[in-house]
């Protein structure tokens, strides 16, 4: 088997983020439970645009945050997610590039434009996302470039990318690619009202696909359909060789057989939460593929999630690296 010339190999919605500060009354105006992830239409996409305040806009979605926030740590990374040509797609292409990032997807010609996330940022921090898929609802099997999967030593997979119809194909087109190349299938569920959409079909891919699972404390719950998080833990143990528990301010747990790794939460001071679960698995990941110890794996999450929560927007401000002491 040759070795990866990949460390990490992204697959998820292509999305231009939208960030703006809200309050309560603002999300209760349009209809917003707060904390959550909505798929809206484009007539919804320009009602909420044209009424959020002042905002920055960027590169993002769950896996494009990861592979960048991972190619600042110093790992060797690719993407693949589908934009449209146009303005929108240009910039997440050169955005995504300029961090390092390998991504040869072709863009969509005609059709829907460019995905974008409507992102309202409560005053404790707490994120709430509209998102209008656009061109990712055409992301197939046949955007999953071989080539692209031998490559990488761990293909990371995106939740959200469950909900577009052609997009579960995918996933399982990428992890067999990827088991019949030697290589580990990565998956995030990314939000516990999308793991509620798709439960089945995330429990079957967890249990027959996945290596390496990402997770929060509410989506794993939702997950396995229970309110104890001992027993959550003991059916992920079950169903992956890896899992990744994130608990906000108490840290993250680490399952890999009868291993159990408990990793404090870094210091933080909570500015905007939006993308603190994707940094969190880019310093997993980077630490992973890098052949380091989970202890330490769990470590550099912690520091890279710590980072982003500290100020506006999903990608670092700061060295990561400096910081991790890589």
């Amino acid at each position: 088997m040759a070795a990866p010339t990949l460390d990490i190999l992204g697959i998820g919605n292509a999305i231009v983020d939208v960030l703006a500060r809200a309050d309560d009354g603002f999300l209760a105006r349009h209809g917003m439970t707060r904390g959550a992830m909505a798929l809206i239409d484009a007539a919804q996409a320009g009602a909420i645009y044209d009424a959020m305040g002042p905002g920055i806009e960027s590169s993002g979605g769950s896996a494009g945050n990861t592979c960048a926030v991972a190619a600042g740590l110093g790992a060797r990374v690719g993407f693949l997610g589908k934009v449209a040509d146009d303005l929108l797609g240009q910039a997440f292409a050169h955005d995504i590039r300029a961090a390092g990032v390998e991504f040869p997807s072709a863009p969509l010609s005609g059709g829907a434009p460019t995905a974008r996330c409507l992102i309202l940022v409560s005053p404790d921090g707490q994120r709430t996302m509209n998102t209008y898929l656009g061109a990712c609802v055409t992301f197939g099997e046949a955007d999953v470039e071989e080539t692209m999967v031998a490559r990488a030593a761990v293909t990371y997979l995106e939740g959200y990318l469950f909900d577009p119809p052609a997009a579960q194909a995918a996933f399982r087109r990428a992890a067999r690619l990827a088991h019949a190349a030697g290589r580990q299938v990565a998956l995030s569920l990314s939000d516990a009202f999308c793991v509620g959409r798709h439960r089945e079909a995330f429990r079957a891919f967890v249990a027959e696909e996945t290596d390496i699972l990402f997770a929060n404390e509410t989506e794993i719950l939702s997950l396995y359909e229970t309110d104890s998080f001992e027993q959550a833990m003991e059916r992920a143990r079950a169903d992956v060789g890896i899992a990744a528990l994130t608990r906000s301010e108490r840290g993250s747990v680490i399952l890999a057989g009868g291993e159990t790794v408990t990793v404090k939460a870094e210091p933080a001071k909570v500015v905007d939460t939006t993308g603190a679960g994707d940094a969190y698995a880019a310093g997993f990941l980077a630490a992973l593929t890098r052949g380091l110890p989970l202890a330490e794996c769990g470590r550099w999450g912690s520091v890279a999630a710590a980072e982003v929560i500290g100020h506006f927007g999903a990608r670092p401000q700061a060295d990561l690296k400096a910081l991790i002491g890589a």
